[in-house]
């Protein structure tokens, strides 16, 4: 592909996030999608694409207009607050979008205006009557069968009953048309568990008819011929990929969309793949536009004790990280932690000890040990002093075979994967150095030669490997090129290793590219950080906690027979950490889950699918039941029990750990 930066025949490539909601300041795990999308983004352009990258905030709603009535401020004044807050967030994190769209921009509005009047005139939107159980925070209907334990099925809130007028659109008129483009079009939504979870739980059994206007507020998009009712959420927000483009319902299109849509990549959470694979793409039907190429639902970023909440005071905001490690720091750490379909668990420890370990030791100690001993033999000059030996190929081998692997990672947006790949480079560079013990070849005249040419490899490779670094940590990748004073390299020139100029000179100012940290002390800050954002958040909802524990139920079981301590001390229980989790094939109610206990771990099924699943359980910390008699459940072997807690209506709370507590401590 042409890689002329001012050519016209590059191909176009549009990347898109969800749209951050402006309820709240954004936490490290929604951060996480835009540095995603823009590590993917800054890649499609190294390979010589035309990129546009856009994000933005969804800025209307009914808890948007609550919010701000708390506030004290208008709907308008509280959004703009929120969006320049995130605005600012994604600015920090270095995020190299060419689009941030905002729904209450006006041209946005205009169109989805339109967009309604379109659909209405064409039949595909009606007036009616909503009656159901709405959930404020994800502002949706829903019906007694959709609900989980009573609660909304999505964020697991309370619902409440309501009814007022609104339109709808018929959903069901473009249903088989979706499923038989789903069927022809595997692509389409990635991973392919989240196509399976859309068709066979939403698609297939039916859909019903969606709300598309409110009447219960006004914040919103009014509906042109009926200023009463607003434009419900989902026919507002999801339209923002087509409007940020120029798209216009009249057909005059700008430039903009007629050269990137269908958009190449929906970049979403995992929790509203739904709206993306199937409102989406029938409201797309419904306008007569080519649906987007794929969709992919990635995971969600958790903290080491479970999701984040205010509450715990574990709540980790992108720039309170950054001011702990730095930009790239955290950039690494989100993508690289983060599995293609599985959640990832992020934690203070594992955060120093990856800045310790790969940023500082692997990749930082290397870059200044290559300049330190080029200053030392050579005043910093590198030069391919032509002394080669076998071990020097090898070397080769691996960096032009990490290029290659890549590639093939980010082709399949398997970006932790990449990261390994290159990561992969400076391992082989240190191990290298083990290998031809540059010091020992100084104290022999006769190794000059040889000497330069082991130098000049390891500039020659890191150039390589900080050039492919650059769509991951690209203030690091800049840094490492100019402490070598080496040109970036285009991935077209990653098929040939020596292209670093013989005879150069690295910086004779070699900078420490990342600071080991002491975790103690990184602890120490931490705990306190948490503390306040525990006491903050006990202060704002200190009044309804207390209220709401007042009114907790109690439960009264029918008394078991008593038990002699000698009974109780056959039992042993243990807290086991739950590394892997999966459903049961051909069963309805069981996880197979894989519990660290101690240096062990055991196979244990238990019958709790209804209330967890798996990706929700990968990283618990549980009680178990360790030494209970294997036995076989629907075929699979259980080899323990994992204790929970039920109420009267058969609900189900896995037994966790007050405090932190390592995978195989005694309960007791």
């Amino acid at each position: 592909m042409c890689q002329n930066q001012n050519c016209n025949c590059k191909k176009p490539y549009y990347i898109t996030t969800a749209i951050a909601y402006t309820s709240g300041k954004p936490h490290i795990g929604n951060t996480y999608e835009a540095v995603l999308a823009d590590s993917i983004a800054r890649f499609k352009r190294a390979e010589g694409y035309d990129v546009r990258f856009q994000t933005g905030t969804d800025e209307h709603g009914q808890k948007i207009e609550l919010k701000a009535e708390a506030a004290g401020v208008s709907p308008q004044d509280f959004v703009d607050g929120v969006a320049g807050e995130i605005k600012t967030i994604w600015d920090l994190m270095n995020t190299s979008y060419d689009k941030f769209i905002r729904t209450t921009d006006k041209d946005h509005e205009a169109q989805v205006q339109k967009i309604f009047k379109k659909l209405y005139d064409q039949g595909d939107i009606y007036k009616g009557y909503y009656e159901g159980l709405y959930c404020t925070p994800c502002e949706s209907f829903f019906t007694e069968s959709q609900l989980v334990d009573g609660k909304c099925p999505d964020c697991g809130r309370e619902v409440q009953p309501a009814k007022e007028e609104a339109y709808f659109f018929k959903m069901s008129k473009y249903a088989d048309r979706l499923i038989a483009y789903i069927n022809e079009h595997p692509e389409f939504i990635q991973p392919v568990s989240r196509k399976n979870e859309m068709m066979n739980n939403f698609l297939l059994p039916g859909l019903q008819d969606l709300c598309v206007s409110r009447t219960s507020f006004t914040w919103g998009v009014p509906v042109s011929f009926d200023p009463k009712h607003v434009t419900y959420v989902w026919l507002d927000a999801l339209t923002n990929y087509i409007t940020g483009l120029g798209y216009d319902c009249d057909g005059n299109h700008g430039e903009l969309f007629d050269k990137f849509w269908p958009a190449d990549l929906h970049l979403i959470g995992k929790d509203i793949i739904r709206f993306h694979t199937i409102y989406w793409p029938i409201f797309l039907m419904a306008l007569d536009l080519p649906l987007p190429k794929q969709v992919f639902g990635h995971p969600w970023l958790l903290q080491g004790d479970g999701k984040m909440s205010k509450s715990k005071g574990n709540v980790l905001y992108a720039d309170t990280l950054v001011d702990f490690f730095g930009v790239d720091a955290v950039r690494y750490f989100v993508l690289h932690e983060m599995p293609f379909d599985n959640d990832g668990v992020i934690s203070w420890e594992l955060m120093v000890e990856r800045l310790n370990s790969d940023l500082a030791n692997i990749l930082g100690n290397l870059v200044n040990r290559t300049i330190s001993m080029s200053n030392k033999y050579f005043d910093g000059t590198v030069r391919n002093g032509g002394a080669a030996e076998a071990v020097d190929e090898d070397l080769k081998a691996v960096v032009l075979d990490a290029v290659k692997k890549t590639v093939a990672k980010m082709d399949q947006l398997r970006v932790a994967d990449a990261i390994t790949e290159i990561f992969g480079i400076f391992r082989r560079c240190n191990k290298y150095i083990d290998e031809t013990m540059p010091w020992a070849l100084a104290k022999d005249k006769d190794k000059k030669d040889r000497l330069a040419t082991v130098l000049y490899n390891l500039v020659e490779a890191i150039t390589i490997g900080a050039s492919l670094l650059e769509s991951f940590m690209p203030e690091t990748s800049e840094k490492i090129l100019s402490q070598l004073q080496a040109e970036k390299r285009t991935l077209d020139q990653m098929d040939t290793f020596g292209l670093y100029p013989s005879g150069g000179k690295v910086t004779d100012k070699p900078e420490i590219l990342f600071a080991r940290m002491d975790v103690k002390e990184v602890l120490e800050k931490a705990e306190k950080l948490q503390a306040e954002q525990a006491a903050a958040a006990a202060a704002e909802n200190g009044a309804a906690d207390a209220e709401e524990k007042q009114e907790e139920p109690v439960i009264d079981i029918e008394a078991k027979p008593e038990i002699s301590y000698d009974d109780f001390a056959a039992m042993q229980f243990q807290v086991g950490e739950i590394i892997s989790c999966e459903a049961v094939p051909k069963s309805k109610k069981l996880l197979c889950s894989q519990v660290k206990i101690g240096s062990q771990v055991k196979q244990i099924v238990s019958g709790i699918k209804a209330h967890y699943s798996p990706e929700e359980m990968v990283g618990k910390k549980v009680m178990v039941l360790v030494n209970l008699k294997p036995a076989k459940l629907a075929g699979v072997m259980s080899e323990g029990m994992i204790l929970c807690a039920e109420d009267e209506e058969g609900n189900l709370s896995l037994m966790v750990p007050e405090k932190k507590m390592p995978a195989g401590a005694e309960i007791c």
